[in-house]
């Protein structure tokens, strides 16, 4: 089956792809010859997808500017010159089905498919459903969705199907090979633990109410892995240098081998973009969610609040944080073992452990 994925800017829109494209050559359904993802220069995918050996095409084009209305005439432009590029990409790879997931890219790639009436589907990772998506909603074949919310964003209900985000598969299968908390970092495997961090990068509103609630932290009959994210982290070893944080508390840059640790963790405190409610899910772990507020449609916080919910997350807006909610929300999951145990059923209830074999098969129902 040849196909082309497309989509860019975040993580959001490219790990499910890279989780699909990982599971279709592990059923040998595809190969790398096969196998074309269509970005941006500028987008994350420049660097993780050509980084995996996928080939890789990019299409320049941007977003809509809300603040100078002048700029968006520039837009429209690359949107028609995109599409450009998009028809001679399909006519030249000549695909059997194509598969978005959002971002400008998509769009220009799929709406042209959807022309050329090669079989086309979107995947929408998150509770909001991103402009591009919300588009070309109205031109694909089949809209494959993860939140129910997102679900009744789209008019065409004969096209839902819902499959999950295709990372919790992936990460069911990364995290037979689990961490040695002992042996790695001197932590005790009996005692709860907790995780928190920000994403790769770090978030600055954890860190900062991290350093705020060290002192405190270091009195609990628990134990904390802190991320600070590879940004932040000399700036946060600075402020503790002359600061005694206690043994129970281990600070990092950045887990590389996140899903083998997780498991081993009795919650987490995080954001709550896509990939990694899909990965806590996938695996039953409690979170902490504090969503980004700087994302387009404040989609983080209805990802949080749709966990929360569902009994598997507590949820505090980054403006409402202070020591006080964040200390006691970590307390109350990490010293009430019954209440941590029911947090991870209903988290492992909302992951679909076979998200990618669902998105596979739809593809493959519509390239016939």
């Amino acid at each position: 089956m040849r196909v082309i994925f497309t989509g860019g800017g975040t993580g959001g829109h490219i790990y499910p792809i890279m989780a699909i494209i990982e599971r279709l050559k592990q059923r040998k359904i595809s190969t790398n010859d096969e196998i074309l993802f269509v970005g941006t220069k500028k987008g994350l995918e420049s660097k993780i997808v050509p980084a995996a050996g996928v080939n890789f095409k990019t299409i320049r084009i941007q977003g809509f500017n809300r603040k100078h209305l002048l700029k968006n005439f520039e837009t429209i432009e690359l949107f028609i010159r995109a599409t450009k590029k998009a028809k001679e990409i399909l006519r030249d790879f000549k695909p059997d089905v194509v598969v978005g997931t959002g971002g400008y890219v998509s769009g220009a790639m799929v709406y042209e498919a959807a022309k050329m009436h090669i079989p086309t589907m979107i995947h929408e990772s998150n509770s909001v459903v991103g402009v591009a998506n919300k588009f070309l909603g109205h031109y694909v074949d089949k809209i494959c969705y993860t939140f129910d919310d997102a679900a009744n964003q789209f008019s065409e209900k004969k096209k839902l199907v819902k499959t999950g985000n295709p990372r919790s598969q992936q990460v069911l299968s990364l995290h037979e090979k689990e961490i040695d908390l002992q042996s790695k970092w001197g932590l005790n495997p009996k005692i709860p633990t907790v995780l928190v961090f920000g994403g790769s990068r770090g978030a600055l509103a954890i860190n900062r109410i991290m350093l705020k609630s060290l002192l405190q932290l270091k009195k609990k009959p628990y134990q904390i892995i802190w991320a600070t994210g590879t940004y932040y982290y000399d700036a946060v070893q600075k402020k503790l240098k002359d600061i005694d944080y206690g043994q129970n508390i281990k600070i990092l840059p950045y887990i590389q081998d996140m899903p083998a640790l997780l498991p081993e963790m009795t919650c987490v405190v995080s954001r709550s973009g896509a990939t990694s409610i899909a990965e806590f899910t996938a695996l039953g772990v409690p979170a902490i969610l504090i969503p980004s507020p700087n994302v387009t449609h404040n989609h983080q916080m209805k990802n949080a609040v749709d966990l929360e919910k569902a009994g598997a997350a507590l949820v505090i807006p980054e403006n409402d944080l202070n020591p006080n909610n964040f200390i006691s929300s970590i307390d109350h999951i990490l010293l009430d073992e019954k209440y941590a145990e029911e947090m991870s059923k209903a988290s492992k209830s909302l992951g679909v452990p076979n998200a990618s074999d669902q998105v596979i098969k739809v593809m493959e129902e519509i390239s016939r």
